[in-house]
């Protein structure tokens, strides 16, 4: 009996290593091939210039957007651009002009 008595200290011990071991290997697996890991590396960085790319896209389009927004002010609107508008949306044309009409591919 003393015999397995000794034993199970050294069983717990060697348990307790092994899981230890086991879950530094797991660790050290999914800082290699994780999804934040070094192997996705590349992955992660070509995402944020394609991410980067479509917000200078997003930007350029909200400076045009304010821009008109800033013509159609209701103070002060730019007679162009009323006139473009009125043309586009309400089919306003002068008694001279020709209306051609183009197909958009």
């Amino acid at each position: 009996m003393p015999h397995t008595i000794s034993n199970q200290p050294k069983l717990r011990e060697k348990l307790s290593q092994f899981g230890a071991l086991g879950y530094l290997l797991v660790l050290g697996g999914l800082a290699l091939v994780g999804p934040y890991g070094v192997l996705a590396w590349g992955e992660n960085k070509a995402l944020l210039e394609k991410r980067e790319h479509r917000i200078a896209v997003l930007e350029k389009d909200k400076a045009e957007l304010r821009n008109r927004v800033s013509l159609l002010n209701l103070d002060h609107a730019d007679p162009d651009l009323v006139t473009e508008l009125m043309r586009e949306n309400l089919n306003v044309a002068h008694p001279d002009e020709y209306i051609i009409e183009l197909k958009q591919p």
